[in-house]
């Protein structure tokens, strides 16, 4: 899985110039599995006492944990390779995650990436099965060697299934993408299939439970990782929806008329001229009539009304040379781009070296949320 997201992670060091960071929820993981696989090392060899099969137990889970830096790695070296820089690769609670510097160019690109971790935990798995072949039965080289196995290969089968954010998913992104020339269409269809993808695993895992086929520790196992599969398929689903209508940006349309007024103005004068004028923006001149700063309009209505008859306006406003300038031609990606970069609530726009009025971002998000923003 790849996601932009890394908090309370240790760093451990670093491969090909790539950080590599250990999450505390490992640790969680770690101690919940050596106790669970622990018993059932001490069932499938007896004649282990003591501390031994958790030691046992431990050393899995260290194989494990390699096993899944591995898979990531393979994500980080194919990317590399592909020319997409890597910030970092974070193992965590539910196996790990490679954070990119930037989306993948080209659908092949993608394709490549996602299909490169997969790649390595079958390869792993394949490992393992040789092992367990080639060790004695009822021993510990055998039994370490088939949780190998099985480990990898059901890593391997779960990110490769069809749906966002699995690396399955990613694959269908870049299949869609090179069918339709639409990246973010791509990521529509994915995340609705990593809906179904986590639908089908919570019937699996409710059947698991009722059947009794699922231990405890399976079940809150799955049910994690269903919730992280849903919550990451709806965000996919999101952002591409809102990345289809980036194009459909118009400055020209969006822009709101401007008013000025002299600093010291109360709030509520200020907000009684906006209204008449029927204007989104509010910018304060000094007494030479030299634009000083821009009204922060949210923070303007939130004043209470006893009181924006006798605050200037002044103190609901930012200063003029912090105010970020779009120019009405740029298109629809370049705004985007500026507002991610610089996030505020107001923004000029520009013609040239005139201001023809103000962008307001709740009127960006309703372009491109219209359903979120009604509701």
């Amino acid at each position: 899985m790849s996601r932009q997201r890394r908090t309370a992670a240790l760093r451990v060091g670093s491969v090909l110039g790539v950080p590599v960071y250990v999450h505390a929820s490992w640790l969680v993981f770690a101690a919940v599995v050596t106790v669970a696989y622990g018993s059932v090392v001490r069932g499938h060899l007896p004649r282990l006492t003591g501390p031994a099969p958790y030691l046992i137990a431990l050393v899995f889970v260290l194989a494990l944990l390699l096993s899944v830096f591995l898979h990531e790695l393979g994500h980080a070296v194919v990317s590399l390779r592909s020319g997409i820089g890597v910030r970092g690769i974070t193992l965590e609670l539910l196996g790990g995650y490679t954070e990119m510097d930037t989306e993948a160019p080209r659908p092949r690109a993608e394709l490549l990436v996602s299909l490169a971790g997969p790649a390595v935990s079958l390869a792993l798995g394949g490992l393992g099965v040789a092992l367990f072949a080639l060790t004695d039965p009822g021993t510990i080289g055998r039994e370490l060697a088939f949780q190998l196995a099985l480990s990898n290969l059901l890593i391997a089968v779960l990110n490769l299934l069809p749906g966002l954010p699995l690396d399955g998913g990613r694959a269908l992104r870049a299949v869609v993408w090179s069918a339709t020339g639409d990246r973010h269409t791509g990521s529509v269809v994915a995340g609705w299939a990593g809906r179904v993808v986590a639908v089908l695993l919570g019937a699996l895992a409710v059947a698991g439970a009722v059947t009794g086929r699922l231990t405890t520790v399976g079940i809150v196992f799955t049910v994690l990782v269903v919730s992280v599969l849903w919550s990451g398929a709806s965000a996919a689903i999101r952002l591409g929806a809102i990345l289809r209508r980036v194009p459909e940006i118009r400055l020209a349309e969006l822009v709101r008329p401007l008013i000025t007024v002299a600093t010291g103005t109360p709030i509520a004068e200020a907000l009684r001229r906006a209204g008449e004028a029927e204007a989104g923006g509010i910018m304060i001149l000094d007494g030479r009539e030299r634009p000083v700063a821009l009204v922060r309009w949210p923070a303007a209505h939130a004043v209470p009304a006893h009181r924006s008859p006798w605050m200037a306006v002044d103190l609901a406003a930012r200063d003029i040379a912090t105010v970020r300038h779009l120019s009405i031609d740029l298109d629809g990606e370049s705004v985007a781009d500026a507002v991610r970069s610089n996030p505020a609530g107001e923004y000029l726009v520009t013609a040239g070296q005139d201001v023809v009025g103000v962008l307001r971002t709740e009127d960006l998000a309703f372009l491109l949320e219209p359903r979120r923003q009604r509701k």
